[in-house]
């Protein structure tokens, strides 16, 4: 951990540590449950973690205000956003982010160095690019049509996503809301009114702890199936 900066997620640890010599035959279980039982670690975000005594630089590094609801709102999104890009990118999809979170925190480095573009492709109409274009991360494929858009929701209303997703509806691609766990049966209740019907069955709710472990296992799984 402090060759990584005092900060890594779970997946970055299994590539940083020589396994070698380990009696275990599930190292990565291991490693988890090193940083979760450990006192000199803490967590900042599902599948991030950070050294207990570089708490005050990393924070700091992070823009991150204990308590305050607003810098970690925009961590969060800048994160989970990041994920989302890289478990794209490992399934071989071209990602897209809205221009303006280019500039968003993943892991101490902005969205704009690992993202494919912030240009969105002219796959159809102006209008429902419009709507598309303000999509938190869009997959996609090889013939340059959307396959997965994805919304990341921390506070904000999630219906308004579903209706970003209610006008996107002919393509043929997934459609997932990403929040916190305890933000599922809010997600429930919205999707089962009756405007959106016709969507009820193609979106999906993806909690933060999902995508964490997702993006941990990237290395060792030859699919991912949503």
């Amino acid at each position: 951990m402090r060759q990584a900066g005092g900060f890594a997620t779970l997946r970055r640890l299994n590539e940083l540590v020589d396994f070698s010599n380990w009696k275990t035959k599930t190292p990565e279980a291991t490693i988890r449950r090193i940083v979760q039982d450990s006192k000199s670690f803490f967590r900042i975000q599902p599948g991030l973690w950070a050294l207990e005594e570089s708490k005050e630089e990393v924070l700091k590094k992070f823009n991150l205000k204990p308590g305050n609801q607003k810098s970690e709102e925009l961590f969060s999104h800048g994160y989970y956003q990041g994920l989302l890009i890289e478990i794209g990118k490992y399934r071989k999809q071209k990602t897209y982010i809205p221009a303006q979170d280019k500039n968003r925190n993943f892991i101490g480095q902005p969205l704009l160095n690992i993202v494919d573009t912030i240009e969105l492709p002219d796959f159809t109409y102006e209008e429902l690019k419009r709507k598309a274009r303000t999509v938190d991360v869009v997959w996609f494929n090889e013939r340059k049509m959307p396959s997965a858009f994805y919304e990341v929701e921390h506070t904000t209303d999630i219906k308004n996503s579903l209706s970003k997703f209610y006008e996107l509806q002919d393509f043929n691609a997934g459609f997932f809301i990403v929040a916190d766990s305890s933000r599922k049966k809010e997600f429930e209740d919205k999707i089962h009114v009756s405007m959106f019907d016709s969507i009820q069955s193609r979106v999906s709710f993806l909690d933060y702890q999902r995508v964490a472990i997702m993006y941990e296992s990237l290395s060792r799984i030859k699919s991912i199936i949503w």
